[in-house]
């Protein structure tokens, strides 16, 4: 085994840029914005000066678009 490196399992997303969850819902990032200025955008967590948006915020936003129709 010397030599070999210890295969480790991937961490689990927790959470999402912007980006990444624009990509994950197939909007733009000025749509993301745009609904953001509406006060539609899923919450946000800010980390220093970045900002993520938890699986939970995801998921929530996406019940309460559906439920909008």
């Amino acid at each position: 085994m010397k030599g070999r490196k210890r295969q480790r399992s991937p961490v689990p997303r927790a959470a999402y840029s912007v980006r990444e969850f624009c990509e994950a819902y197939g909007i733009s990032k000025a749509m993301y914005y745009k609904l953001k200025a509406d006060h539609l955008n899923p919450r946000e967590m800010r980390i220093g000066s970045r900002v993520r948006i938890s699986l939970e915020a995801a998921q929530a936003w996406n019940r309460a678009r559906e439920a909008a129709e």
